[in-house]
């Protein structure tokens, strides 16, 4: 076999060498997949959350201004006042316990006492009970609004548990309903 003379001297004829073409970008592996489940369903979550927190913090807003409304209307008329930040009390309970409207006396107390407010506003809470009865009460206006108000705060802030949620259901959100 005879190889040509030009083949010889410089060799065989080769092409260049080829790279293989760079890996594509798409589709993506699946950690990027999963990834990006991840960061989807957090974004998810957070507007969620994000959104409860602000339907309840104008929930409160409304409560609130519920108790300034009453004071409002009734601050010359303490029978009436009492009468009126009572009844707000009242729903408000339905927060942490479905059968608050129901309580008298002592248990109400205690449903009262549930709240971490001092002794001093609990007094005034205390006897927004009895000045609701009596036509002739001296009751400070402005120290049983700031003692209703704190103590639906506090109530309003309160975590629910699943089973008075259960069973008040909608009734202990909606406390101006």
């Amino acid at each position: 076999m005879s190889v040509p003379a030009a083949a010889q001297a410089n060799g065989p004829l080769l092409r260049d060498i080829h790279l293989p073409p760079a890996p594509s970008w798409w589709p993506l592996a699946p950690g990027w997949w999963g990834l990006m489940v991840l960061v989807l369903l957090a974004v998810g979550v957070t507007i969620w959350w994000w959104r409860r927190q602000r339907r309840r913090a104008a929930d409160e807003r409304r409560v609130l201004a519920e108790v300034d409304r009453v004071l409002s209307l009734w601050r010359e008329q303490p029978q009436a006042l009492a009468t009126g930040l009572h009844q707000l009390l009242r729903r408000g309970a339905l927060r942490i316990d479905p059968t608050a409207t129901l309580q008298r006396g002592e248990a109400w107390r205690q449903t009262l006492a549930r709240m971490p407010v001092d002794a001093v506003a609990l007094e005034h809470l205390h006897g927004l009970e009895t000045a609701m009865y009596r036509p002739t009460t001296s009751l400070d206006p402005d120290a049983a609004a700031i003692a209703t108000r704190r103590w639906l705060q506090l109530a309003w802030r309160q975590r629910v548990p699943s089973s008075a949620q259960g069973a008040s259901g909608r009734k202990a959100g909606r406390l101006l309903s």
